[in-house]
């Protein structure tokens, strides 16, 4: 029998309370959201710039306030622990004492940033000692990730409890994020970069510095690969390669191993190296059980004779056993060889955005922080000598009136102050300075002291100003000071790199097949292979191709290998590529990937044109015709294209209001048809248009009318039809030999028909009838009807219609051919029947 409460129910009611519903679904997606991120940004996942997550940096800089710096006494680690969680990190202590312990392991850091006196652990899995055991002080190393911090060199956040301010960042002045790697796991994602050479990472971002344009085979003459703590063997480059190129890839390992022959015809393996943590404790007892349950045969004996000169895993082999053998199989069974995956995903952006790096993206991104970090320095370096420069303009004031000024000091009740700045044309500061001023400096050789450090003073503001004044010597600064970081901390490589025969590059194991590449407005990208879509007769309704966001909706598809380079063309005028491979694979219906986790792209700007091209590398007689809405067009020679950075080249400039239209791919020899939205058209010669530089604007291609706008071009080939869409989904083919060839920059000749029947051209391409054609609706509805179905028919006529709609006020928005494919009959069927 239960108990009656022991309250009464009225003084648990409130009647001015105020309740929110909220239904549970979208409450539950808001606050996981929240969480996931709080996690990525705050947790999980390291800053591309100083390649710390937020434990580290709070333990770094904690330690740096307490000045338990490398020339200075070792502390308690339960004092640097109690300060982060009582200044910085209100999270438990088990996980900062962690995260210390982890920064002063010679087996788990390439380049130590703690230097720890005590148990701190071993690679036989170890713990370390209790925090109330063990001493700490920053490493060396740790000087050059705080240097100039207090020189207004980083952004600063307010602490949990707003008592003080912590950097959002460490100046870092080397690549921490490459040299001693970062791993960690998020909400939905995680890192795994392996640590690098200081030396070798260093030589590749003075690389760039000096070039640019520097490919990522010039990187790799410098960064070899990873360089592990724990020394070993990679074997091949493939892995690598891959990881550089795409940020992901996997790398194998092996132990470092030698033969050794004892008693009489017996062979002992001798194990000095283990790869990158593996725990040497478990990897030996792993070994024994698969001795003792006869996994691995040809083993007598397995000890371990390490000491403090280093590592000795013996491995006594039976007498008849084949030694080759034998290590073979503790190759495949054991963690003698174990595989790294390499998953270099960062924060960039100022921790706004998680994102999959390739080795020359953290490069840029580590180079142009270190550029800031220089120019906020010499910024306050500025502010103070000019601070420092006025007062000391005060004092020689002072000193050559000196009689004058001690007259009205002392002949002044309590405005002596005011007094000096009305009769001297002095301010507030250098007036206090004068008052401030010992008799010992009346002396002349003080005097002598002040002009000086004046003159000093004027040399320094005269470098400052140079320095902000000089892109080019902020880097030459740059490069000088890695160059000294690298000479003091630098290093031999300690990880050894095996090439292997029959190596397999990653292009090798992608199929290479024609997919199709369609883009969003919203700037949703993918790739989804061409046999997806099967065909459908003329008038058909399509197929759902692609699913999109509200108010998103599809502005680009076309068809290309995945070993084609795909050109990606912005509205600002800037050219990105890659590979087609890269664009990620989605199925038909999928969003896909949004494009600024493939591209460098700039906030705001957007891809408004993609062109696919085979070789780009020895392309030195071929050319892109780019035509811009307001009808200017430009040729621009491919070859100009061929050294393309990571955040993009320009390739034309526009004018205010202009944007890129189309890219068209030629050799020279074509002629070129411009068409516009309300339906003229213009043929001209290539030749028309001069091979131009990448910075050049271009020339008139076609003169508009009021209100009217450019749609796309084409190459004009004789004996072919240009296909014309337009947004109400009527199309027609028009022989090519109708549009006669005139000189750019006329109003053309008419195109199409253009009613409120029909709507404006929407876009134009050269076919010759044996293509298929993929029209994509504002709604995303993708329909792949055959060319040949579409009537030919003269110039000024409407056409026919190419597609209806299902939806009310949807239309026709963009289109691409694609290879043709023969009609199932139950395709045919479904078509042939009535629609209600």
């Amino acid at each position: 029998m239960s108990k009656k409460p022991q309250y009464d129910p009225e003084e648990i009611r409130y009647p001015n309370q105020k309740i929110v519903e909220s239904p549970l679904v979208p409450e539950m997606e808001k606050s996981y959201i929240e969480y996931a991120m709080s996690v990525i940004v705050g947790r999980a996942l390291p800053d591309v710039r100083d390649g710390l997550k937020p434990v580290h940096r709070r333990i770094l800089y904690a330690m740096y306030e307490d000045n338990l710096t490398y020339d200075h006494a070792f502390r308690k680690c339960a004092t640097a622990v109690g300060d982060v969680l009582g200044r910085y990190h209100p999270h438990g202590d088990a996980s900062v004492y962690d995260a210390l312990v982890r920064l002063a392991q010679d087996f788990s850091m390439r380049y130590m940033l703690i230097d720890g006196h005590g148990n701190f652990g071993s690679v036989d899995g170890d713990p370390p000692a209790a925090y109330r055991y063990t001493e700490a002080r920053l490493a060396r190393m740790s000087d050059e990730m705080l240097r100039d911090i207090e020189k207004d060199t980083v952004d600063w956040d307010p602490n949990f409890d707003e008592t003080r301010k912590e950097p959002r960042v460490l100046p870092s002045r080397f690549p921490n994020l490459l040299v001693n790697g970062s791993s960690g796991i998020a909400v939905g994602m995680a890192t795994n970069i392996p640590p690098h050479n200081l030396r070798e990472v260093i030589g590749a971002c003075i690389c760039v510095l000096d070039n640019p344009e520097a490919q990522l085979s010039d990187l790799m003459q410098y960064i070899k690969g990873p360089d592990f703590p724990t020394k070993g063997i990679i074997m091949g480059r493939s892995g690598i390669r891959a990881a550089y190129a795409t940020g992901r890839g996997r790398i194998v390992i092996r132990a470092r191993h030698e033969f050794e022959e004892f008693s009489k015809d017996r062979t002992r393996i001798i194990i000095t190296e283990i790869p990158y943590q593996v725990n040497k404790r478990m990897l030996i007892k792993n070994m024994a059980e698969q001795v003792e349950d006869k996994r691995l045969e040809g083993i007598s004996d397995i000890r371990d004779e390490s000491d403090r000169n280093g590592m000795r895993i013996v491995i006594e082999l039976k007498r008849d056993a084949n030694p080759q053998v034998v290590l073979n199989r503790l190759f495949a069974q054991t963690q003698l060889q174990t595989s790294f995956a390499i998953n270099m995903l960062a924060l960039v952006q100022n921790q706004s955005q998680p994102k999959i790096l390739s080795l020359r993206h953290i490069i840029d991104e580590y180079l142009t922080f270190q550029e800031e970090i220089i120019v906020r320095r010499t910024r306050y370096d500025l502010k103070k000598a000019q601070e420092r420069a006025h007062l000391l303009e005060g004092l020689l004031v002072a000193q050559d009136n000196i009689d004058e000024v001690i007259k009205i000091i002392r002949s002044s009740y309590d405005n002596a102050k005011e007094n000096l700045m009305s009769r001297f044309g002095l301010d507030d500061v250098q007036a206090q300075a004068i008052l401030d001023m010992r008799l010992k400096a009346l002396q002349g050789l003080d005097r002598e002291k002040l002009e000086a450090e004046y003159r000093e003073l004027e040399e320094k503001i005269a470098w400052y100003q140079k320095i902000l004044s000089d892109d080019a010597l902020v880097r030459q600064i740059l490069k000088e000071e890695l160059q000294a970081i690298s000479d003091k901390f630098g290093d031999d490589r300690l990880t050894e790199i095996q090439d292997v025969e029959d190596e397999i590059d990653i292009e090798d194991l992608i199929e290479e097949e024609q997919c199709v590449f369609t883009l969003t407005q919203a700037g949703y990208i993918k790739r989804t292979p061409v046999s997806e879509y099967a065909a459908q007769g003329k008038g058909g309704q399509g197929r759902k191709g692609i699913t999109t966001r509200e108010e998103d909706v599809v502005t680009d598809v076309f068809t290309a290998s995945t070993h084609d380079y795909i050109l990606f063309f912005t509205d600002t005028g800037k050219v990105y590529r890659k590979k087609g491979y890269q664009i990620p694979e989605s199925g038909k219906t999928a969003r896909g990937t949004n494009i600024v986790n493939i591209l460098q792209v700039e906030q705001g700007e957007r891809v408004q044109a993609m062109v696919h091209t085979r070789d780009i590398e020895n392309e030195d007689s071929r050319f892109l015709v780019m035509v811009t809405r307001n009808g200017t067009v430009k040729r621009l020679p491919v070859g100009t294209l061929r050294n393309l950075r990571n955040n993009g080249i320009r390739a034309i400039t526009l004018d205010e209001g202009d944007q890129l239209i189309s890219v068209r791919e030629t050799d020279g020899t074509r002629n070129i048809l411009i068409a516009t939205h309300d339906g003229q058209a213009i043929c001209f010669d290539e030749n028309d248009v001069r091979p131009m530089g990448r910075e050049a604007m271009g020339v008139r291609g076609i003169r508009l009318r009021e209100g009217d706008y450019v749609v796309g071009a084409a190459r004009a080939q004789e004996g072919k039809c240009v296909l014309s869409i337009t947004e109400k989904g009527y199309g027609k083919r028009t022989a090519v030999e109708e549009y006669r060839i005139t000189g750019r920059g006329g109003l053309g000749i008419r195109n199409y028909a253009v009613t409120e029947k029909t709507g404006g051209v929407v876009g134009i391409k050269v076919v010759d009838g044996s293509e298929d054609l993929l029209l994509v609706t504002q709604a995303g509805i993708l329909i792949r009807t055959a060319v040949d179905n579409i009537r030919v028919a003269g110039r000024a006529t409407q056409g026919v219609i190419v597609m209806r709609f299902k939806e009310e006020g949807d239309q026709v928005i963009s289109m691409a051919l694609t290879d043709h494919e023969e009609e199932t009959a139950e395709e045919v069927t479904a078509e042939s029947e009535p629609q209600a």
